[in-house]
């Protein structure tokens, strides 16, 4: 059973930055696409960016420009690099797989982002 374990959130300043970080158990890591998904208070969860096995990406509109999504399969790990952050990018981040490669893993507890000043 894969778990993920999200980590890197905070509070920051608008026009700062974060970097999130996901950690996934499991060897098959590295042959699923994996994303960044948030969800706002009272708003539905929804896909940031997405990365695929071979490194293809692929990003919401309203990050487009602002935030990178990069992996690391020796390490498990994808990141999320967010740039120019605003406040309505205040959510809770999680990180699971992307469904092109299959059905969501368990949700983990995700990492919360604020931005305000």
């Amino acid at each position: 059973q894969v778990q993920l374990v999200e980590s890197g959130g905070g509070l920051v300043q608008p026009g700062g930055s974060l970097r999130l970080s996901c950690v996934a158990s499991g060897s098959i890591f590295r042959y699923n696409a994996m994303s960044w998904y948030r969800q706002a208070p009272g708003s539905q969860r929804e896909l940031v960016a997405g990365i695929t096995s071979s490194r293809s990406t692929k990003y919401a509109d309203s990050v487009k420009g602002r935030f990178t999504i990069s992996r690391d399969n020796s390490k498990n790990t994808v990141y999320l690099q967010m740039n120019g952050l605003k406040p309505e990018d205040t959510a809770v981040y999680y990180c699971n797989r992307d469904p092109i490669s299959g059905a969501f893993y368990g949700w983990g507890q995700g990492t919360q982002v604020t931005v305000s000043s």
